[in-house]
């Protein structure tokens, strides 16, 4: 099959994948097809995205096998499916050295927090516990460190003096839904140069605006979907 083969690990509730799903379907994201998820955790919401939209899904349980080990049975399957690039989608186990080796720079991950600031679990909490005013959101690749891989793309999220950490989780979460995909793009598109830790983007040729023009469907979208959901964006985003 033609396009760019995704490879999506993932823990959880799989939004972010959603997020994908629904880019590559409203034709936003190009050149782009999934090749398999893949789950360790056998009750994965993820896994039950994946069967809804006919994705190719496999879980491989991690008990009682060394980081290397798990993650040789991962790089396999991937490869198995041709995997251009790994996208950690709520994963929550750290990929080994030798994992990275096999897909250097070709693996990214998510992060609800302005990295450096505030690695790990809990981002969110993180940040209002420390009284910052200031949080967002970070796409970057992934390294043989915690949370510390070149930064492709953050988003700025402004922190209330009400938020909780639910109210803050759901805010950065509209702009991981809408930065991931667009993270995506420009690595398919040859558009990422890395130099040491920093990474340069090449807009030209009209870009960024021909993306926000083809986003702006998957925001329409994101609206009525978060609408369905009892949570209206215009009191999410207040």
């Amino acid at each position: 099959m033609e396009g760019f083969t995704l490879g999506v690990l993932a823990s959880g509730r799989g939004s972010n994948f959603q997020s994908m799903i629904d880019h590559i379907r409203l034709g936003v994201l190009e050149n782009v097809r999934f090749g398999i998820l893949i789950c360790n955790k056998k009750d994965a919401y993820a896994l039950k995205i994946a069967e809804q939209n006919e994705i190719e899904r496999k879980f491989i349980d991690h008990s009682n096998k060394k980081r290397e080990a798990f993650d040789r049975e991962v790089v396999d399957v991937l490869k198995d499916h041709d995997v251009d690039l790994v996208v950690l989608s709520g994963f929550m186990r750290m990929i080994s050295p030798y994992f990275i080796d096999e897909y250097e720079h070709s693996i990214m991950n998510i992060h609800p927090s302005l990295l450096p600031s505030f690695p790990g679990l809990h981002a969110q909490r993180q940040a209002i516990e420390y009284g910052v005013k200031v949080s967002g959101c970070t796409i970057h690749y992934v390294d043989k460190g915690l949370d510390v891989g070149p930064v492709i793309l953050q988003y700025p999220v402004s922190v209330r003096e009400d938020d909780t950490e639910d109210s803050l989780s759901d805010r950065i979460l509209v702009f991981e839904h809408r930065l991931y995909p667009k993270a995506i793009q420009l690595h398919v598109d040859g558009r990422l140069k890395i130099e040491g830790r920093r990474i340069k983007i090449d807009y030209s040729y009209h870009w960024e605006e021909r993306w926000e023009k083809r986003q702006r469907v998957y925001v329409e979208y994101q609206k009525e979907r978060w609408a369905k959901e009892g949570k209206p964006l215009d009191e999410v985003l207040r």
